[in-house]
């Protein structure tokens, strides 16, 4: 798929998961800033792929592709999403061949012009047959992913597959390796990546366990499971930050009504979209867990932007800075954030809160919780009943989730300001419980 598709493909179902089905084609393709035909086309394109890297379809195959998103999720502690990641930028042809290849390497080392025979048998009539210069191609492709290696010697080099790993385990040491790599998958960031060897793994210990069902010994199920699909614009960016290089591209702010622009090459048929172009410098990039979003910090004409990555299209690679100014930029951004609860470059501001001991508890989970998650911040009193807590943040914005989210347990004792926002909003709250007429 091409790299526009798959921009679209992420959107379109970002909107599905988050929608639930809740959109007519009509919305949806107004909402995507796409045609309702663009829209059906896209559709069955993502119907084709789960048959093709799913494997484990529906029971019903007639089941509407958005029903499926709304509750096989929930059925399955594999994400489902991660589909879309398994068709990434290969071609129908491109698929084949590489596949081809492999097969072939499984068994002994080949040269470029018997992997060059092996592709070209059993093709269909009118499949286009490679050439060399293809399946060389193909194979830099192999290697630089680390699927394939070259075998030490002389022209005509020959190429193996490395499958160290699995053949080197044996199977206690297979499962344990599984395990591993699936607590990992789940429990870090970025999860693309260990999902996708989890997944491998998985396939290779059902196959020296003769199709035996693999017994889950441990269950995860991430709420914003939507996340893994801005992985698809993390390692770009991240590659661009190591090589000190701006980048380019269409975003889509949250309140926009559209999520996505096409690429109009046809001027007949160019219109006017709700993105804006925006070229920065990347610096940094920053997970936000509490709510599942990744965010990018970069510097471009007016200073330091975040970025929230959901919204990038169309991501390209521009020309590299500089090791001074690309040093000079991230001091300055390290300088703005130094005091940011996440991202926050607001003035600094001093919090201070009243945390209370939990009645009739063992523990004090309070007192374990704002250490853990307190981050800079500093218990300046304490008795036997409740403790102080105070930190300088940027802004009360992003930690005020946080001091919400102990509700009774935490008291905001300054600035006055910040006390009479969580005021307002438990009596908003209470107003909620107010007595009703029991014969309603």
């Amino acid at each position: 798929m091409a790299k526009e598709s798959f921009d679209k493909e992420i959107q379109f179902l970002r909107m599905l998961v988050l929608t639930s089905g809740a959109y007519g084609r009509q919305q949806f393709a107004e909402r995507l800033g796409i045609s309702v035909h663009t829209f059906d086309k896209t559709l069955r394109r993502l119907k084709e792929i789960v048959q093709t890297v799913q494997r484990r379809l529906p029971e019903d195959q007639g089941n509407d592709f958005a029903e499926m998103l709304r509750y096989t999720y929930y059925d399955s502690t594999d994400p489902l999403l991660l589909f879309l990641f398994r068709a990434k930028s290969l071609k129908e042809t491109e698929s084949v061949r590489l596949s081809k290849i492999v097969t072939a390497l499984q068994e002994q080392p080949l040269t470029v012009l018997e992997l060059l025979d092996q592709c070209c048998s059993d093709l269909p009539p009118e499949a286009a047959l490679p050439d060399e210069k293809t399946v060389r191609s193909d194979l830099k492709y192999l290697e630089e992913a680390g699927v394939i290696r070259r075998e030490p010697g002389g022209r005509p080099y020959r190429y193996a597959v490395r499958n160290e790993l699995i053949t080197m385990l044996d199977d206690e040491e297979l499962n344990r390796l599984y395990d591993f790599v699936d607590i990992m998958a789940n429990t870090h960031l970025p999860s693309v990546q260990g999902y996708l060897l989890r997944d491998n793994l998985k396939k290779s210990l059902r196959r020296l366990s003769a199709e035996r069902d693999i017994a889950e010994p441990f269950l995860y199920k991430y709420h914003y499971y939507s996340r893994i699909l801005d992985e698809a614009h993390l390692h770009p960016l991240l590659q661009a930050i190591r090589q000190r290089r701006s980048v380019s591209f269409l975003y889509f702010a949250a309140g926009k009504r559209s999520m996505y622009g096409s690429r109009n090459t046809n001027p007949l048929f160019a219109k006017e979209t709700d993105g804006r172009l925006q070229r920065l410098l990347p610096l940094q990039v920053v997970h936000d867990h509490q709510y599942g979003r990744w965010y990018l910090l970069g510097y471009d004409r007016r200073g330091i932007v975040k970025i929230r990555m959901e919204g990038i299209t169309q991501l390209q690679e521009e020309e590299p800075v500089s090791e001074e100014e690309f040093t000079a930029k991230l001091q300055v951004l390290e300088e703005r954030t130094r005091c940011s609860w996440l991202i926050d470059t607001g003035q600094p501001v001093k919090i201070k809160a009243r945390f209370f001991r939990p009645e009739g508890a063992k523990r004090n989970f309070i007192k374990e919780r704002v250490l853990l998650q307190g981050q800079w911040g500093t218990i300046t009193e304490e008795d036997s009943d409740s403790f102080i807590y105070e930190i300088t943040v940027n802004g009360t914005m992003e930690i005020k989730p946080w001091l919400r989210s102990f509700g009774s347990s935490c008291e905001v004792l300054e600035p006055a300001r910040l006390r009479s926002e969580f005021i307002a909003e438990w009596k908003e709250i209470q107003a909620y419980y107010e007595p009703v007429r029991e014969n309603i």
